[in-house]
């Protein structure tokens, strides 16, 4: 039975699969480790267009990408979010120029790689037996075998079992996708999926997809703006967000120098910024050349204030 409902995945992915994604039609480790990344909290459109082919262009290989300064590769990952990934992703490259480890013992040693982009590279760069568990899998893996234990090693142990053993690459993009598009966290879609007929929990395919309520943090951040000839101070943050980013000068916040104020969403915080003038800047800022900022490595954040500061004059 467990075999009759491997080929029924496969031949819908077939059919249905996203056979455009260009990390699926490339051999190279290095390319297939970097979408792995990029795809963590992020939209695979937003990547797959923009993100993806302007870092390879830049970074071809892990060669190339290990001899980069840090501050060119987050100008590259500027407005993705997330920044630890990208120096995780540099420094990987430093440690590994040739090529990137065959084993999930040895790649989890390396930074910023977990069990998930381990075995994601075993299995699709390597195409080794191995499961694949990211959102999208879990959910499927859980409706299918019914398991009310929601424990990540009952889950792991069984993507482990349900893998192909002859296509075992193309098993797990199956069932990535098949999450995706079929198997969704609300309003499934049980009468096209390719598992429906052996799939244990179907009944009740709700409750395989409780979460809890995802609590964010509110913040006040208050930016000092401070123009000198034309150019605008920024400096290197050191603090957990924008670690290594280029962002405006913190104040202390004075009601009489107060510009404005507007929201912005990053990863768990919800934040206020608020704008105020700065007469006396601290030694370590930066000046920088409006049309210079086109390309530095500076955050979403702070190009939403440099956008704000343009459509006011």
């Amino acid at each position: 039975m467990i075999q009759q409902v491997r080929d029924a995945l496969l031949s819908w992915y077939e059919k249905h699969g996203r056979h455009e994604l260009p990390w699926r039609n490339t051999e190279d480790v290095y390319h297939i480790y970097l979408s792995e990344v990029m795809l963590q909290q992020t939209q695979v459109k937003r990547v797959m267009e923009e993100y993806y082919p302007r870092f390879l262009e830049k970074f071809p290989t892990l060669g190339a990408l290990s001899l980069a300064k840090e501050e060119e590769v987050l100008a590259l990952w500027s407005g993705l979010g997330y920044y630890s990934r990208a120096r995780n992703l540099h420094a990987t490259a430093k440690l590994c120029p040739n090529t990137l480890p065959k084993t999930q013992k040895e790649l989890v040693k390396l930074p910023g790689i977990g069990r998930y982009t381990a075995s994601a590279i075993c299995s699709f760069a390597y195409h080794q037996r191995v499961g694949v568990v990211d959102t999208n899998i879990e959910r499927v893996i859980k409706r299918f075998f019914a398991h009310h234990e929601q424990s990540d090693a009952l889950i792991w142990q069984s993507a482990e079992e349900f893998v192909n053993p002859v296509y075992p690459t193309l098993h797990n993009q199956a069932l990535m996708d098949l999450g995706s598009l079929v198997c969704t966290a609300t309003n499934p879609k049980c009468g096209e999926c390719p598992l429906e007929p052996a799939c244990r929990g179907k009944e009740e395919a709700e409750f395989y997809t409780r979460r809890q309520k995802k609590v964010y943090e509110a913040l006040e951040l208050f930016y000092g703006i401070a123009v000198q000839e034309g150019k605008i101070a920024l400096k290197i943050s050191k603090g957990p967000m924008y670690k290594g980013m280029l962002e405006l000068p913190a104040v202390e916040p004075i009601e009489e120098d107060f510009i404005a104020e507007f929201k912005h969403s990053y990863t768990k915080y919800r934040l206020t910024v608020k704008l105020y003038k700065l007469a006396e800047v601290q030694d370590d800022v930066l000046w920088f050349e409006k049309d210079a900022l086109k390309d530095a490595h500076i955050s979403s954040l702070t190009r939403k204030v440099l956008k704000y500061l343009e459509d006011i004059g």
